[in-house]
């Protein structure tokens, strides 16, 4: 069942991902893989998902869970209230919230540049904590250089985009979690 579900997901991704694939420069490229890495951790945890559920394991990968969806919850209401969207023609497979005309540094924005893809990491590590295996530890380990590799292609958008403002902004902030990384 978890395999169904797991290939059904991917095909989805596949489609939603469809022109960003093509362009192995755009950072939608390396966020497909970073997508791909997490569906394959949660297919893989789900039957474990509630296993010892007070281990000092499983507490972890709870807290993870839970600033995963605050750091997205938080992002999307800042980019849809303050970025202001309109189309890019030199990114054609971004997502329309993608494609913000203002620089977002407010709220979590302040701190780190990156909170959705910071929302996936700790997705990512959440769910690995689930159950750890030598297969969970490797998938876990190149879905979060995925999420690096689509952080700085991102950036290199961005700085070509908002030019100064940005480089500015990449100085007073972290890329994932503020005031560490």
């Amino acid at each position: 069942m978890n395999l169904i579900l797991f290939t059904l997901i991917s095909l989805i991704l596949v489609w939603i991902s469809r022109h960003t694939l093509k362009n192995y420069r755009s950072h939608g490229f390396y966020r497909f893989f970073a997508f791909e890495g997490i569906t394959g951790l949660l297919a893989l945890n789900q039957p474990h998902w509630f296993d010892n559920p007070f281990s000092i394991r499983q507490l972890l990968s709870w807290a993870f869970l839970i600033c995963s969806l605050t750091f997205i919850l938080c992002a999307v209401s800042r980019l849809r209230n303050f970025g202001g969207h309109k189309r890019r023609d030199d990114m054609p497979g971004n997502f329309k919230f993608e494609n913000t005309v203002h620089l977002v540094d407010t709220g979590l924005y302040r701190f780190i540049r990156h909170p959705m893809y910071a929302s996936l990491l700790l997705l990512n590590w959440g769910a690995f904590l689930k159950h750890i295996t030598p297969l969970t530890s490797a998938i876990s380990v190149i879905t979060t250089l995925f999420l690096i590799a689509t952080a700085k292609v991102e950036e290199e958008e961005n700085q070509k985009f908002f030019g100064e403002a940005y480089t500015r902004y990449c100085s007073r902030s972290k890329m994932f979690l503020p005031f560490l990384f």
